[in-house]
């Protein structure tokens, strides 16, 4: 059976932590699409075109991986593609608190779709967008945490915000 698996996330910006799921994820499932989320909701600093272009900058090596933007409910997306597989990255127990919420809700709303979840490598376990964008916002140095495109995009973006 083909498994079209989908990463969702905001990606606010795309971190090392979230590439190297991608990665792992590419290494293990016929194709991934990385399936970044408007999220209207959420005060984002990129814009959904800009997320989505970065995430495509960082993962062009990659030739099973594609990347749309999305709006609305995520098993929405997840139908439309007709997915049957959602990767989720685990880093703590909150996390696994708060995904097990989500994975009983899309179990109701779309049985079809499975949930694998993935812990980050040991070099990722606390990194997470909020932290990025907190310390490029003050002014500190983000290189060593997300891809050198992404830093470049804070650094331009944090210097002269919309």
């Amino acid at each position: 059976m083909t498994r079209l698996t989908l990463y969702p996330g905001t990606f606010d910006p795309i971190t090392n932590g979230h590439l190297d799921l991608i990665k792992r994820s590419a290494a293990m499932f016929e194709h991934i699409i990385v399936a970044v989320a408007a999220s209207p909701s959420k005060k984002t600093l990129f814009t959904l075109d800009e997320r989505v272009q970065l995430v495509q900058d960082v993962t062009q090596d990659l030739p099973n991986v594609s990347v749309e933007g999305f709006s609305g409910l995520m098993v929405d997306f997840a139908k439309e593609k007709e997915a049957n597989l959602l990767v989720r990255g685990l880093r703590t127990t909150m996390d696994f608190e708060y995904e097990f919420g989500l994975t009983s809700m899309y179990r109701k709303l779309m049985p079809e779709l499975e949930s694998v979840f993935l812990t980050p490598s040991e070099e990722y376990a606390f990194l997470s967008s909020t932290i990025v964008r907190e310390v490029a916002l003050h002014g500190g140095s983000v290189e060593a945490f997300v891809p050198s495109v992404v830093n470049q995009a804070l650094i331009h973006k944090v210097k002269s915000p919309v």
